[in-house]
């Protein structure tokens, strides 16, 4: 259970929620540029465009979940149980195995468009990271600020779908979710007027009314509902911390509480982080543990390199003390 986001709001501000009964030690991890990333297809990249995202906790190769690029090209992977297809080598293809497609793409392109041409030549395949590590069912989304497309490994190839919502969820596959929105065709963040019958004089009580029937629930395709709505609704602000604030505000609404959801096996899901990446090359992240937004900038770090760099998730439970000098 996970949500994705990408917002162009005066900039590209793309990110999602991380929903899961467990953790796997995730940690913003650094890829620089001469870090050689290996393949199971046998090629390696010794040289590539630097990454910097969130990974689980794995130090000899990088299992991103989320990231970013030197060149602004964000990217995400989610869960998609029962709908991905994962293929075995086909001869004159790139064979990626599916937990090295976020660095397959983002060590090579700088656009959304770039890209396109590597994924024409691609397949996804269901090698393992590990013994431990078995392959997760997954989609993914690709933004740039210019364009947002999912990406779906189906029977016959990888699927690449235009994403006008800037918004991925998991199941259903994506083009149900988005044939899905026509059922909420009236929602609207501005006061309407009453349609009910003309001759019954019906007053709003509340604010927020044009939003009734908007769901509520946690489920992946009422998530997918809930933060397309939003996410047209943004208005933002002037400074890039305005911004980046307004961004987590709209993550906010698909955020799981712990214990409202919960397993076959009665583990509750929750929100294990929420990241954000901006125009500027940071990533912003949130943990369940510690709700203040922590950066790491791709300029903290050496791109030059050849060392996997990491800094883990703030998991402290902490609040705050207000200063109270000047009070009166």
């Amino acid at each position: 259970m996970c949500t994705a986001i990408s917002l162009g709001n005066g900039g590209h501000y793309f990110g999602r929620t991380l929903d899961l009964e467990y953790s796997l030690h995730e940690s913003v991890t650094f890829t620089p540029r001469k870090y050689p990333l290996s393949f199971r297809s046998g090629k390696t990249a010794a040289e590539h465009y630097a990454i910097l995202g969130i990974a689980a906790g794995e130090e000899h190769y990088p299992l991103y979940y989320d990231g970013i690029n030197e060149r602004g090209l964000c990217m995400a992977a989610l869960h998609f149980p029962d709908n991905a297809h994962y293929l075995p080598s086909i001869p004159g293809k790139d064979s990626i195995a599916s937990f090295e497609v976020i660095p397959w793409i983002l060590s090579q392109c700088a656009s959304v468009r770039q890209a396109r041409d590597l994924l024409s030549r691609m397949t996804v395949t269901d090698l393992a990271y590990s013994e431990r590590l078995q392959p997760t069912p997954l989609h993914w989304i690709l933004a740039d600020g210019l364009e947002c497309v999912v990406l779906e490994p189906e029977a016959n190839g990888i699927a690449v779908y235009e994403n006008p919502t800037g918004v991925l969820t998991n199941n259903p596959p994506f083009s149900f979710q988005l044939d899905r929105l026509q059922d909420y065709r009236s929602l609207s963040p501005d006061p309407v007027p009453a349609l009910f019958h003309p001759g019954i004089q019906l007053h709003p009580y509340s604010r927020g009314m044009s939003g009734m029937g908007l769901p509520g629930d946690f489920s992946s395709a009422s998530r997918f509902v809930r933060a397309a709505f939003v996410r047209s609704c943004s208005s933002g602000g002037d400074l890039p911390e305005e911004k980046a604030v307004d961004f987590f505000r709209r993550m906010g609404t698909v955020q799981i509480p712990r214990g409202v959801v919960r397993t076959e096996k009665g583990e509750p899901v929750f929100t294990v982080y929420t990241s954000c990446y901006t125009p500027n090359g940071q990533c912003l992240c949130s943990t369940y543990e510690d709700p203040a937004i922590r950066a790491v900038s791709l300029s903290d770090f050496d791109a030059e390199g050849n060392v996997l760099q990491s800094v883990p998730l703030s998991r402290l439970w902490k609040i705050h003390a207000m200063s109270t000098e000047g009070s009166p």
